[in-house]
C-alpha cells in the first residue's frame, strides 16, 4: 500500500474525498485536534462533522489517545470532514498495522471516488437536456 509513513514519531495518511485533499500527522497525546492551524470545534462547528472526523477513533476504541495535525484543502465543508477521515485511517495503520481488519470493516480504508460529473457540450448540465419542441 505504502501510504502511511512514520516520521520521528509522527504517523503520516493522506485521505481524498471528491477534490478536498486531508494532509494527516499523528502522534501520541491527549487527543488535541488542530486543523490548518485552527481548533477542531472552531473549524468544524457542526457536531456531525466532529463524528464523521472522530470515526476511526471510535472503531478502534482509541479515542484521546493520539494528536492530530491536519492540512486540508479544496472541497466544501462535508468532504473535508471525510477526507480527513479516511486521512486519519491510513495514518492509524502507521501506528499498527494490525488496525487494517477493523478500520477496512468499518469501510474506512476504501477511497469514496465519487465525483461531480462533468457538464457536456450541447446540454445545460451533465445529464440535464435542452428543451425539446416537436413542433
Amino acid at each position: 500500500m505504502g501510504q502511511a509513513k512514520s516520521i520521528h514519531g509522527k504517523h503520516y495518511g493522506t485521505g481524498k474525498r471528491k477534490t478536498a485533499v486531508a494532509r494527516v500527522f499523528l502522534s501520541r497525546g491527549e487527543g488535541r485536534v488542530v486543523i490548518n492551524g485552527r481548533s477542531f470545534e472552531d473549524y468544524f462547528p457542526r457536531e456531525i462533522l466532529r463524528m464523521i472526523v472522530e470515526q476511526p477513533f471510535g472503531v478502534l476504541e482509541q479515542r484521546g489517545a493520539y494528536d492530530v495535525q491536519v492540512n486540508v484543502c479544496g472541497g466544501g465543508v462535508a468532504s473535508q470532514a471525510e477526507a480527513i477521515r479516511h486521512g486519519i485511517s491510513r495514518a492509524l495503520l502507521g501506528v499498527d498495522e494490525g488496525f487494517r481488519g477493523s478500520l477496512k470493516r468499518a469501510g474506512l480504508l476504501t477511497r469514496d471516488a465519487r465525483k461531480k460529473e462533468r457538464k457536456k457540450p450541447g446540454q445545460p448540465g451533465a445529464r440535464k437536456k435542452f428543451q425539446y419542441s416537436k413542433r
